[in-house]
Parts: structure tokens; C-alpha cells; sequence
């Protein structure tokens, strides 16, 4: 896949989520074959008052390759200059989160709330792309309201501005994660842009990525909830995309192994006190499926010792 003059390796890419994809969390994911890592949504207007836990998000480590940094916002003289902001920046592209379903982003005109202002969207974009010196894509969802579909109309305003990709999640915003993803509304996207269009939604399999290029004919997909505790789905989607054998799945020791070096990662990153706070969630993902997974998960969230913490997941292989 190529977007503008970025040439990635495959088509498959780590979605950004909040409060999930770190540094540690791209790392490993590229790692196991993601051609593109996307940060956590940084916000513009961070970026323009000089918030200091906005620039933390920004950090890129050595090992992560090609990353995005995903902006949120509405205001086009603010976004206009964070792009301005992040132009000398390590980052091979900057993304605008035209997606995001939560209330207090929505209410104050960001994120998905933007597909009801495709005026607005198109002068975003415009000044992005004006002051970034590198390509500016956006992540969208089919529509606001349920049974709403303005993705094709979305996307030509986006291309119309300037964007150097799109990508589109087959859900509405009012759906949130509920139900199933809409991938006739990624090939719609797809035979409406000249742009690369990416997939997104329900991939939680590498079989499941795949299917989603040969249904839709997009140009790469976004993992997203599919990576959680399971960094392997990129190993498993680009096998399978060179028409190569999926790869064993990671035995149970793997699996805890892969945890443990997450969990000194993030402490090496952010503390110890944090990463503790932090992993308790991933320490769930990781360990999904396991016999006695919900006591596991119930131990673990009453731990606030990282050496008891690195411990009590260690003796899961026993």
C-alpha cells in the first residue's frame, strides 16, 4: 500500500485507541508485521496551548517504524497549526479523527460530529494540509445517525481537500462498537475515491483482514479491537496475504511471555505505579480464553505491586 510517497511494507495497519496504543503497544504490534502504527488521538488544541501530557503522546520510540499521529479537532486556525506544530516531526503522516463516538469529543463539535459539518471537515482538512508538509489522511464512520450512510459523500470531501487517504469504520456513531461492521460501505468508499481507502471494523482474525480486501477491494485494513492481548494478528494477516500457511498460535507461554515484556515495557515508558494501573486491562486481553481467566483477571486488578503483579502472570504458566 502507498500513501502520497510513504511505500508500506503490507497492507495492515494498528488502529489508534485511546489509551491503549502507547508506545509499547506499537512497538510490539510492528513487531509482529504492522506496516503503520497510529498514537492515541492527540488534540489540537493540546497541541495549541502547549498542554503537557498532549506533547507526551507525541514520544515515537526506536523500534516502532512508519507512525501516524491521530488529531482530533474542528476548529480549522487550531488544526492548521498543530499541523504547523508536528511538520519536523518523526511521523510519516498526520490522520483526523473524524470518528470518535464519545460524548464529551462529540459535544464540543470533534470527532464523529464532524460528518454532520462536511463544510467545516473540508476547510479542517484544507488547513492541515496546507501547513503539514506531509500527507494528511482521515478516519471516518459511514454516518452520525443510525441507519445513516454519508461515507461516500465524506470521503470526495476529504479527497476534495486534499487527503491522502481515507479511512472508513462501516459503523454509524450512534452504533458505537454494537452490531455488525458495514464493509459494502468500505467498496462503495472504495469505487467513489482515487485515494487508498482502508478498512476498518470487525477484523478480529487474519482471516478476517484478508477477507475484508478480497470483499471490499480496499487498499489496507485497520486492526483495531482484533490486536488487543493479540499483537499475532499482523504476523497472521500478512502470512495469509502471501498466500502462505497462518502461523501456530502462540502457545500459553508465549502468550505470557509477550505479556510480561508489555508490562516492563510500559513500566520502563511510564513507572511502575502507572504501568500496573495501565496493564490491568491488557493482562484481561492477554489471557482471554485461558482456563480460569475471570479469576486471573479478578487477581490481578487487586494488585498495585509490580513484581507482585510480574509474579501472580508468571505463575499462570505453572
Amino acid at each position: 500500500m502507498k500513501i502520497r510517497n510513504i511505500e508500506l511494507k503490507n497492507p495492515f495497519v494498528l488502529a489508534p485507541l485511546a489509551g491503549i496504543t502507547d508506545k509499547s503497544m506499537r512497538t510490539l504490534c510492528a513487531e509482529q508485521g504492522a506496516s503503520l502504527v497510529y498514537t492515541e488521538m492527540v488534540s489540537g488544541k493540546g497541541l495549541w496551548y502547549g498542554d503537557r501530557k498532549t506533547g507526551s503522546l507525541l514520544a515515537i520510540g526506536e523500534n516502532e517504524g512508519p507512525v501516524a499521529f491521530q488529531l482530533f479537532g474542528s476548529e480549522p486556525e487550531i488544526m492548521e497549526f498543530a499541523a504547523k506544530e508536528l511538520r519536523e516531526r518523526e511521523n510519516v503522516l498526520l490522520d483526523l479523527n473524524v470518528g470518535c463516538p464519545v460524548p464529551k469529543i462529540v459535544k464540543n463539535g470533534e470527532g464523529s460530529a464532524l460528518l454532520k459539518k462536511p463544510e467545516l471537515l473540508f476547510d479542517v482538512v484544507a488547513a492541515m494540509v496546507k501547513a503539514a508538509g506531509k500527507p494528511v489522511t482521515a478516519k471516518i464512520r459511514m454516518g452520525f445517525a443510525q441507519g445513516e450512510n454519508l461515507a461516500v459523500e465524506t470521503a470526495r470531501a476529504l479527497e476534495a481537500a486534499g487527503a491522502a487517504a481515507v479511512t472508513v469504520h462501516g459503523r454509524t456513531r450512534e452504533q458505537y462498537y454494537d452490531g455488525k461492521a458495514d464493509w459494502q460501505v468500505i467498496a462503495d468508499v472504495k469505487k467513489s475515491v482515487r485515494i487508498p481507502v482502508i478498512g476498518n471494523g470487525d477484523v478480529n482474525t487474519g482471516e478476517d483482514a484478508v477477507a475484508m480486501m478480497e470483499q471490499t477491494g480496499c487498499d489496507g485494513v485497520m486492526i483495531a479491537r482484533g490486536a488487543l492481548g493479540n499483537p499475532w494478528i499482523f504476523r497472521d494477516a500478512q502470512a495469509l496475504w502471501k498466500g502462505e500457511d497462518k502461523p501456530p498460535a502462540p502457545s500459553k507461554g508465549e502468550r505470557i511471555l509477550m505479556l510480561i515484556r508489555h508490562l516492563d515495557m510500559v513500566a520502563e515508558d511510564k513507572g511502575e505505579r502507572i504501568a500496573v494501573r495501565e496493564m490491568r486491562k491488557h493482562v484481561g486481553w492477554y489471557v482471554r480464553g485461558m482456563h480460569g481467566a475471570s479469576a486471573i483477571k479478578r487477581e490481578i486488578n487487586q494488585i498495585d505491586d509490580i513484581g507482585i503483579m510480574r509474579e501472580t502472570i508468571r505463575s499462570i504458566i505453572k
